[in-house]
């Protein structure tokens, strides 16, 4: 994994008024066994935050306490946040950073890997934010939701991923508009970093190299940093410049996105790049077959 920095990458020190003393908040991380969870959860710990972790598989060599929880699951999520609220007792701020990726063409009937995309990037993080509010809103504390650049900008054959990112981010609005008098709400939106979520779509043979270019993890952590200790609270934020302006162009000149995306998949289509990729099977029969 490429964590190096890169001039693209926008620091957390020096930026909107400098940030707030992370000794002794009271947080919890989503996906914390993760590669952005694992990354986040060391760094907010040397700042001198407590952090508890919830994560379906906990790995031994976790840099805090992650408490094992299924997020799909309705009733042990509240178990597990309040013995989370009760080891910190409160809370702080959270960041919603659990999220799974896969295959998943718009064109085809949805199945088991869409649900479970939606289950987990959308309805879990609303379960684990519910279960939280009430402590959040007492400590005027902070979210932090963990979304995607594809929330703004879809690319081909990952229906469910940017469909998800994007509902994640209508749930975030709302929820803005009814606790946003207490608690502040913040999405962030990585592009694509070189990590395990990616790989069952590079299996399936709909890797996103060619349509995508790739991030440091140190830039997407000091941008959900940024999110959570920034003086000035910020709605929305891009990881990268580069990210920027396709945040922006998706935005305001989609046109001109779905141009740029359609010319790369045509191009990928027909230099061979789903060759044998059962899923991809029908856009690559439309941009090979003869008129």
């Amino acid at each position: 994994m490429n964590t190096a920095r890169t001039s693209s990458a926008l620091p957390l020190r020096g930026l909107f008024g400098g940030r707030r003393d992370a000794r002794g908040l009271r947080v919890i991380v989503t996906g914390a066994s993760g590669t952005f969870g694992r990354a986040l959860c060391a760094e907010l710990t040397g700042l001198g935050a407590r952090v508890i972790g919830l994560d379906l598989a906990p790995r031994p060599d976790d840099p805090v306490d992650v408490l094992a929880c299924d997020i799909t699951d309705d009733a042990e999520v509240p178990a597990m946040v309040a013995t989370a609220l009760d080891r910190l007792g409160g809370l702080d701020l959270l960041i919603n950073n659990a999220g799974i990726g896969g295959p998943a063409p718009a064109e085809l009937p949805p199945g088991a890997e869409v649900r479970r995309q939606l289950d987990i990037n959308l309805l879990g993080t609303w379960r684990v934010t519910a279960a939280c509010v009430d402590a959040l809103v007492a400590s005027r504390g902070r979210v932090v939701m963990v979304s995607s650049r594809m929330a703004a900008m879809q690319l081909p054959l990952a229906a469910a991923y940017g469909a998800s990112k994007r509902a994640l981010v209508a749930y975030a609005d709302a929820l803005r508009m009814e606790i946003g008098t207490h608690v502040a709400v913040t999405c962030v939106y990585p592009s694509a970093v070189r990590s395990p979520i990616h790989d069952s779509t590079a299996a399936a043979g709909l890797s996103l190299e060619g349509m995508s270019s790739y991030e440091p993890l140190e830039g997407v952590v000091d941008t959900v940093l940024r999110a959570a200790l920034g003086r000035r609270v910020r709605r929305d934020l891009p990881t990268t410049r580069r990210g920027a302006v396709e945040f922006f162009l998706a935005r305001h000149l989609p046109r001109v996105t779905d141009r740029i995306i359609a010319r790369t998949l045509a191009g990928r289509a027909r230099g061979g790049a789903f060759e044998g990729a059962e899923l991809a099977a029908g856009v690559v029969r439309r941009h090979t077959e003869a008129p």
